[in-house]
């Protein structure tokens, strides 16, 4: 049994669907001190800096990551040229992979600019069939 094999913009849905855990991954890098597996929120919620910035930067990657994944479906869906939803897809990761930098580092007007950046393409995504 073989599977087909994945476009470029699908593999990109498949990174960005691992980027929040790598943003969650960054937080907890380095931590010294108890983290509880049982209540590990409650961790989360004492962090404060760049671990507080990565964690929440995993919050809004989950939260971005329905819109895209929806967008990279219908554009196949509706016959977009495949080299169009690729470019836009991986424009789509490389803006999250900038934002997630900007929001660690606490670069919050750029970070809001690439956010939105990402969500125009991801609406371009769903009219490049069009």
């Amino acid at each position: 049994m073989s599977l087909p094999p994945l476009t470029i913009a699908y593999w990109c849905v498949l990174i960005a669907a691992l980027l929040p855990y790598a943003c969650a991954w960054l937080s907890k890098i380095g931590s010294f001190g108890p983290r509880d597996n049982v209540t590990p929120r409650d961790w989360a919620a004492k962090q404060s800096g760049w671990r507080s910035r990565a964690n929440a930067a995993q919050a809004n990657s989950f939260e971005g990551l329905p819109l895209f994944i929806g967008a990279v479906v219908v554009a196949h869906q509706w016959g977009a040229t495949q080299g169009t939803v690729d470019v836009l897809a991986i424009a789509y990761v490389a803006l999250r992979l900038v934002y997630i930098a900007l929001y660690v580092r606490g670069a919050s007007a750029a970070r809001s600019a690439v956010w939105t950046l990402g969500l125009l393409v991801s609406i371009a995504l769903f009219f490049a069939g069009r």
